[in-house]
């Protein structure tokens, strides 16, 4: 059944004004309703989804959505007297929301395994750490390089290592203070930061 542009108009000041009044609807004020509520609402409803979205065409898909409702539930937004436009933006706003948490929860998670390759990064700092440290080591002096390998790498107490280098044990705490200070100067200066 054609819509005459009289019955157009009418619609849309109602729309506009106070909302839909009419409360019994057929197949004709049905189509009316809803060309009248797309008439009068879509391109607001558009903005404010795409803001939200920030995709047209997910927007128009929601825009085309709440419209649906609306005429779903044309007769009891005609009984309610109120102004579509708020009831309009909220099923909008709630359509949007729920579509991005189901895109959200249907990304494909990481296959097991996909995190192995960590652990081999783990290993590559660790080997870059040594060489960096090896590299500083032979910054040193001989005897700070010796004290250090054996207090720090052989696990030696102050006097063991006094005893293997032939030293007194004052000497080597001298040196072991010296040589951490110098090794740390120079790891410094190589970048190198501790973790």
């Amino acid at each position: 059944m054609a819509v005459s542009d009289t019955q157009m108009n009418r619609w849309t000041a109602r729309i506009r004004v106070r909302g839909v009044t009419s409360t019994s609807f057929d197949a004709a004020t049905d189509d009316d309703f809803v060309r009248a509520l797309y008439d009068e609402h879509a391109r607001a409803l558009l903005g404010y989804v795409m803001r939200i979205t920030g995709e047209r065409t997910s927007a128009e898909d929601i825009v085309q959505e709440t419209i649906l409702r609306a005429w779903r539930s044309a007769g009891r937004l005609a009984a309610d007297g109120r102004p579509l436009r708020p009831w309009l933006m909220t099923v909008a706003r709630n359509l949007a929301i729920d579509r991005q948490r189901t895109a959200a929860a249907s990304r494909p998670h990481a296959p097991p395994g996909a995190l192995d390759g960590i652990a081999e990064v783990d290993h590559l700092d660790r080997a870059l750490d040594a060489w960096q440290l090896a590299d500083a080591l032979r910054a040193l002096s001989a005897e700070h390089r010796e004290v250090l390998m054996e207090t720090y790498y052989r696990g030696r107490s102050v006097a063991e290592a006094a005893a293997i280098l032939g030293i007194p044990p004052g000497t080597v705490k001298s040196r072991t203070y010296y040589a951490l200070r110098t090794l740390k100067l120079v790891l410094e200066e190589g970048g190198w930061t501790s973790q």
